[in-house]
């Protein structure tokens, strides 16, 4: 029997980029990447949201001309009533579209209606898969710091509930989510009155220790890994344990030549020594990161070692 390979996704852009810039960068995922789906919205902050929304429609189109499929996202934390009520407003307009559920508020919503499951929603044991699965969930992205043998029991019960997983192979790793604002505050400013600092960072503001070791990222409410996950030597063992999706989280780098390497391992193309050179190379001066994976600090790149 031939073992399917794994699909690649490209998650949503958690930055503050700018519209013509965030707009451009899809179009080029749409025309040039080896990507099978694209999870668009934005996850982070609802105050970036109006500016990029006119753009929406135009990249959903490109990309479903391209043969994409497009997912939706919803917020990974809506705490006021406005969010709420656009996550109510993204339930009942979606349509045809899937959406993928990024806190339990919009899982609620969903309950009996075929959907993806986020990264942001803790899915840590076999109880928990079962349980989304039977509310509709049809595909679930797993939280970073999973080692192999919990993806691996993760995986043999999702084959029992026909349910798909995926786990992020690239990217600063999500952390933590905060009703305040860190980069405002960094720059002396209020969450009410952020002046949309962030866009200064289009990858993360870099994090300190007190001795001067870089550490975390910050973006906006968002606290990040500062290293950039890159599952390179990982990718057989997702596939033969049963992962379906491999997850792509976008940066400022090259990511139609980020897609083009994964594709590539993924298919048995390129080993795994010379892209994690090549994937190193295009996150550089960041490091790799793939502890999680293998029960160490989640900061350590073990083919390094």
């Amino acid at each position: 029997m031939t073992m399917k390979k794994a699909e690649l996704t490209l998650g949503p852009v958690l930055f503050n980029w700018a519209p013509e810039v965030w707009r451009d960068f899809y179009f080029r995922i749409a025309d040039e990447a080896p990507i099978e789906t694209v999870v668009l919205g934005e996850v982070v902050c609802s105050k970036r949201t109006p500016f990029f929304a006119e753009q929406i429609p135009s990249v959903v189109e490109r990309l479903q001309a391209a043969g994409k499929q497009v997912v939706l996202a919803s917020p990974i934390l809506a705490t006021t009533e406005r969010e709420r009520d656009g996550v109510r407003e993204l339930v009942s307009s979606a349509g045809d579209f899937l959406i993928e559920a990024n806190d339990m508020g919009c899982v609620a919503q969903l309950g009996g209606r075929p959907h993806w499951i986020g990264p942001f929603v803790n899915v840590y044991n076999e109880a928990t898969l079962a349980w989304l699965a039977r509310r509709g969930a049809v595909s679930v992205s797993l939280a970073g710091e999973l080692t192999e043998p919990a993806l691996s029991a993760l995986a043999a019960q999702a084959t029992l509930l026909g349910c798909e997983l995926e786990v992020q192979v690239f990217g600063r790793l999500p952390l933590a989510i905060s009703v305040r604002c860190y980069h405002a505050r960094a720059h002396g400013l209020h969450k009410d009155n952020c002046r949309y600092i962030c866009n200064e960072d289009p990858d993360g503001l870099t994090v300190d220790t007190l001795d001067g070791e870089e550490f975390l990222s910050v973006n906006g409410l968002q606290t990040l890994s500062h290293t950039y996950v890159g599952l390179t030597h990982e990718i057989a063992t997702l596939q033969g344990m049963g992962i379906r999706r491999l997850r792509l989280s976008p940066h400022t780098c090259d990511m139609v030549a980020v897609a083009a390497l994964f594709r590539s391992l993924a298919d048995g193309v390129l080993g795994a020594a010379e892209a994690r050179a090549k994937v190193l190379e295009m996150v550089a001066p960041a490091k790799l990161s793939n502890g999680f994976f293998h029960d160490r600090e989640g900061v350590i790149d073990t083919a390094a070692l």
